[in-house]
């Protein structure tokens, strides 16, 4: 059984890494593995600060001098964010991880020998939510549990509108209409539009739900009630 968990980049690295939620998550997982030897996790790591420190600068720089923002190079930046995020990650898991990090999810000859195989962002055009579907497919994942700083899927953004409601489900269909399908660099949605449209097309499920609440976490992975957001 192979479940994936997309590890937004915030809870990984807020603003340094959190050593804290680390520890706690990869006790989690290794206590969640070790209890059925079949059990494997894909786990794909977010940018988070570091990345949009970087973009920022990026920009920042652009106004200074002139320079015209290019897109792809901003988009370039934040992968390379992912990566060294998720480098972390397979240290993190030790022997559990046997496989280097996945840079390209639809590579033919991919390994998965361990319990744990790490991914990072891949290239220009959407974000790790993207390679999370790409690797569910090629692993036969049917669910992923996307872990943001988010405990739910609101009609709007809360931040901005004192109406939003929390949902506990809402159909692709629904949930594509909110995202669109345009994707942009450091673009803040719960699940990004490119890989809301293939996850669709696959008939595969996405679990939106907070990403620091391991006992959440937990109750996702053992099928138990969890708070959160099922797209599907």
């Amino acid at each position: 059984m192979t479940k994936i968990l997309s590890v937004g980049g915030s809870i990984i690295v807020p603003d340094k890494p959190d050593t804290e939620f680390l520890g706690k998550f990869v006790a989690m997982c290794t206590k969640w593995l070790d209890e059925d030897k079949s059990r494997r996790l894909i786990l794909v790591a977010g940018g988070g600060a570091p990345a949009r420190v970087y973009q920022n600068g990026y920009k920042e720089v652009c106004e200074k001098t002139g320079a015209d923002f290019d897109a792809n190079a901003a988009d370039w930046i934040g992968i390379m964010a992912t990566r060294i995020n998720a480098q972390l990650l397979k240290a993190s898991f030790g022997s559990y991880c046997k496989n280097d990090v996945v840079y390209n999810p639809t590579e033919p000859d991919l390994k998965f020998d361990g319990q744990v195989l790490v991914a990072s962002g891949w290239k220009p055009g959407f974000s790790t939510d993207t390679d999370a579907v790409y690797l569910g497919e090629k692993f036969d994942a049917k669910t992923i549990v996307n872990l943001s700083n988010i405990e739910k899927v609101y009609t709007d953004d809360p931040r901005k509108n004192p109406d939003a409601k929390p949902l506990d489900t809402i159909s692709w269909a629904d949930f594509r209409k909110m995202v669109g399908d345009e994707w942009t660099p450091g673009k803040n949605c719960p699940f990004d539009p490119i890989a809301s449209k293939k996850a669709s097309e696959l008939g595969m499920k996405v679990i939106c739900a907070g990403g620091k609440n391991i006992d959440n976490i937990n109750a996702i992975l053992n099928d138990k009630e969890y708070i959160g957001t099922t797209i599907g």
